[in-house]
């Protein structure tokens, strides 16, 4: 009976150490995220500032489509969630 104690409390800490490793990783993948998203957000206000073309097709410039781009890439690649990219678009499109 006491192999099996010791057995349990083996088992424990293995479950213990696995759920520590996992929360880890997923704090480093937030970590990650954000990053992206902070990331891309700075490109395209550099996208933004740098270019100072003539509107396009619809009234819009091309740094202003290039921007919407950009942010639907990173809503479609899951970096920005539905609100994010909704506030990101009203505010490039003032």
């Amino acid at each position: 009976m006491r192999g099996r104690g010791l057995m349990l409390v083996a088992g424990m800490k293995m479950g213990q150490q696995k759920a520590t490793q996992q929360a880890q990783a997923q704090s480093q993948q937030k970590a990650a995220v954000e990053n992206a998203k902070q990331q891309g957000a700075d490109e395209a206000q550099a996208k933004m500032t740098a270019s100072a073309a003539a509107p396009a097709a619809g009234g819009m410039h091309d740094a202003t489509i290039a921007q919407l781009k950009q942010l639907a890439e990173l809503h479609t690649s899951g970096v920005l969630s539905d609100e994010e990219f909704s506030a990101a678009k009203k505010k490039i499109l003032g």
